[in-house]
């Protein structure tokens, strides 16, 4: 008998226990579905800055605060993304924060995020860095 090896889909870049396309990919590149809350889209948008999806990034950004444009650099290596706090943000609210840690090889970025919706859709308004 012989056996066949099974491929195993990815799990999630974000940290939950699903696959990519079950996951962040759902929403990743070409925005089919709307992250249905804000933690969601700070999941996504992890995702997005691992697999350096620049237009995602750029379109799930506040329009008030949006940068015109946006440099990602392909030599940095995201290792994991831990949800530490998360406050409204839901289909209930128009605002919310997520307060995440963000490590990468050689450190860690920690931050509060906040978002808003936007015609209904969740985006990223700005962060403040937390030490």
């Amino acid at each position: 008998m012989t056996r066949r090896a099974s491929r195993q889909q990815p799990r999630c870049p974000c940290g939950l226990q699903e696959t990519y396309d079950n996951c962040c990919g759902r929403f990743l590149p070409t925005g089919e579905s709307a992250a249905p809350t804000a933690e969601a889209l700070m999941r996504s948008r992890y995702s997005a800055f691992v697999k350096l999806e620049r237009d995602y990034l750029l379109r799930t950004w506040h329009p008030r605060t949006r940068p015109g444009s946006l440099d990602l650099d392909p030599g940095m290596r995201w290792t994991g993304l831990e949800i530490l706090d998360t406050t409204d943000g839901s289909a209930f609210h128009s605002s919310g924060t997520v307060t995440f840690r963000a490590s990468f090889k050689g450190g860690s970025l920690h931050e509060r995020s906040r978002f808003e919706r936007v015609d209904g859709a969740w985006v990223y308004v700005d962060g403040e860095f937390l030490g």
